[in-house]
């Protein structure tokens, strides 16, 4: 399994212990909620639900909203299907939450970590964060001793382009460093001043963190089978 497809599974449990959802309503708090995900796909979101569902973790059941009801008679249309999170799939998502090696803090899995750190124990939460911390901490290195040796052989722009890198990896050791902060002293985020620093939202960037509780977003016409 791909880390991508791993952190992928890791997200759709989190959200479905949450509560059970159809695939769109899936697909667009992936979107939404959590930045890691905005590019990806139904053909990606699919595989994985079946995947999902062979291991047990997931059980499919059939919508039973008004709308649900009412998608059913129309011709061509199955009414949507609801997935849940079985006992199993609780419990496999818990041993997840539980693991802190070097794959709980990659810039590609570490905004999905951190997007459900509420329900994430508090030394693991700490783990975590100063194992993004220690990691970034040696690239802001390796950036500073590369620049120092090639900073007379680069152009304006060039070298502008790599402070403002620098900058933003020294930005979330500052974001990190608070955090850290508050978890050794026993504060809970919630209501806080803390915010994460500004930095690059394209997609992949390191360190780009989801917008979380934000479920809004465009519908997408035409599915009505999930």
């Amino acid at each position: 399994m791909s880390r991508r497809s791993g952190i992928l599974e890791f997200a759709v449990l989190g959200l479905l212990r949450e509560s059970p959802m159809h695939g769109y309503e899936l697909r667009k708090r992936l979107n939404t909620s959590l930045g890691v995900f905005r590019a990806f796909s139904y053909g990606t979101l699919y595989p994985c639900l079946k995947t999902l569902v062979a291991n047990g973790w997931l059980i499919e059941e059939p919508g039973n909203t008004p709308e649900d009801a009412l998608a059913a008679p129309l011709a061509g249309r199955r009414a949507k299907i609801v997935y849940r999170l079985t006992a199993e799939g609780k419990e496999h998502f818990e041993e997840l939450l539980s693991q802190t090696g070097p794959d709980a803090y990659e810039d590609e899995t570490f905004a999905a970590r951190f997007a459900f750190f509420g329900q994430t124990s508090r030394d693991v939460r700490m783990r975590v964060l100063e194992g993004r911390r220690s990691r970034l901490e040696e690239r802001l290195e390796k950036m500073r001793a590369s620049l120092a040796r090639t900073r007379e052989r680069l152009d304006d722009y060039t070298l502008e382009l790599q402070r403002h890198g620098m900058e933003s990896v020294e930005r979330e050791v500052r974001w990190l460093n608070e955090l850290i902060e508050s978890e050794r002293a026993g504060r809970d985020l919630k209501g806080s001043a803390h915010e994460a620093p500004a930095r690059d939202t394209t997609e992949g960037a390191p360190g780009v963190l989801p917008r979380t509780g934000d479920t809004s977003g465009p519908d997408t016409p035409g599915d009505t089978t999930t």
